[in-house]
């Protein structure tokens, strides 16, 4: 009785029809259970889909090199070239490891394939993940343990390494690159990498990061120092920066190394030195008991949010009135610094903002940091750099980060085509 119940329509409705895709995926997962394959693992259903695609491509390309199908050659052909078995090479898929395909040869040997060409161990994208990897700071031999976890394949730290050489090469072209001839501003600091050379030591790395008139920000280069930071070597960067195109800088943001101010104006006259007042700041409490730290920052900001350069020499003298006697060396270290203090004071708040601090760079040192922790030492000064150049290729993949800072410059080019007219490049020229 409930079977007269049930619609005759529904009673004989067949199953949707699978699309080929569909059908061929069924067949392989049927496949799989039926050899007891997992369907993923060392040795599972996605290994043996990627050995079946290949072979298949492979196979392909065969065909259409030689012209017919496997034994169905035209008697009359002129060619007399054909199919001569396979040959068993392993390759490395990023998603199935390491895996065993037959390659198929012709007679001649003029068979090239492209999918999987000759002499070509890895497929799709392993040299970036390598890359990638050792730009966040993993030794080689962790890069291989991690593909041998992950992926199931063996890479040794020598083919790794290998890879991350390739960017040498990159590396030297993108550090002599020519560079732009006029630039708003540029942000200079320096980190220190241990580099084993004999024993551990610490090393300088210079960096230096400028803004175009366009409010465009490049990292200008990287540069490896001996010793501590010192404004000597400075003079040698700088140097280098306008052997590679810099003709004018309007302002160059430092951290007050001393003597640096002078050795800029050796190299660009006319170039306004601009002290970072974080630095400034954090130099300050140094020189100040701890109990007296929240006193003197209320005492010490008026002088950095001043609205000119006389309110905040004003401000400055009330704090040397207050606290000249008990801490002196600090209110000479704002003396000494004062002609590379006030210059950001001439612009408006967001202006200040932009140009007052190194703060352009510091992030950029952070990366740096956090790659150079991962891996505690370099073995070479060439592993360091390679380290920092590969974190700086890395930098902001999707463009989004530079397009923000872009429009965040925007008023203070607007307002340096204005003040610094007379050196501002025509249309023409950028």
């Amino acid at each position: 009785m409930t079977s007269d119940l049930v619609s005759p329509r529904k009673r004989d409705q067949k199953p949707a029809q699978l699309s080929p895709e569909q059908a061929a995926a069924a067949a392989m997962v049927a496949e799989a259970k039926a050899r007891g394959l997992a369907l993923t693992g060392p040795d599972g259903l996605l290994k043996l889909f990627t050995k079946n695609v290949l072979e298949t491509a492979l196979n392909e390309e065969m065909t259409e090199h030689l012209g017919h199908e496997k034994n169905q050659a035209e008697p009359d052909r002129e060619s007399t070239n054909v199919r001569n078995g396979t040959r068993p090479k392993t390759v490395i898929s990023d998603a199935a490891g390491e895996v065993r395909v037959e390659v198929p040869r012709d007679r001649e040997s003029t068979f090239e394939p492209q999918i999987v060409k000759k002499r070509q161990r890895r497929l799709a994208d392993v040299d970036e993940i390598v890359l990638s990897l050792y730009a966040k700071g993993m030794t080689t031999g962790e890069i291989s343990a991690h593909f041998g976890e992950i992926y199931g394949a063996s890479v040794s730290k020598e083919t790794i390494s290998r890879i991350t050489d390739k960017v040498v090469a990159e590396m030297q072209d993108w550090a002599s690159r020519p560079l732009d001839a006029i630039y708003a501003a540029v942000f200079i600091d320096a980190i220190h990498v241990k580099v084993r050379d004999g024993q551990v030591a610490n090393r300088p790395v210079y960096a230096a990061i400028g803004v175009t008139v366009d409010g465009q920000k490049d990292v200008l280069g990287l540069w490896m120092g001996v010793g501590g930071e010192g404004a000597k070597f400075w003079m040698s960067v700088l140097v280098d920066l306008k052997n590679r195109g810099i003709r004018d800088v309007f302002f160059l943001v430092c951290d007050g190394l001393k003597g640096l101010p002078e050795t800029v104006t050796n190299v660009w006259p006319q170039t306004i030195v601009q002290t970072c007042i974080v630095h400034l700041i954090r130099n300050t409490f140094r020189l100040a008991a701890r109990q007296h730290w929240d006193e003197i920052k209320r005492d010490i900001k008026p002088i950095y949010t001043a609205p000119t350069p006389d309110a905040a020499l004003a401000a400055l003298d009330e704090v040397e009135q207050k606290w000249g006697k008990k801490y002196g060396a600090m209110v000479r270290l704002w003396r000494n610094a004062w002609e590379e203090f006030v210059p950001f004071l001439d612009y408006d708040v967001e202006i200040r903002r932009m140009i007052c601090s190194t703060n352009a760079i510091e992030s950029l040192n952070a990366r740096y940091r956090r790659a150079i922790r991962a891996r505690g030492h370099f073995p070479t000064e060439q592993a360091a750099m390679k380290c920092l150049y590969l974190v700086t290729r890395s930098l902001d993949p999707t463009g989004t980060g530079r397009a923000r800072w872009t429009m965040r410059w925007k008023p203070v080019i607007n307002a340096f085509a204005i003040t610094f007219g007379d050196r501002w490049p025509g249309a023409e020229t950028y």
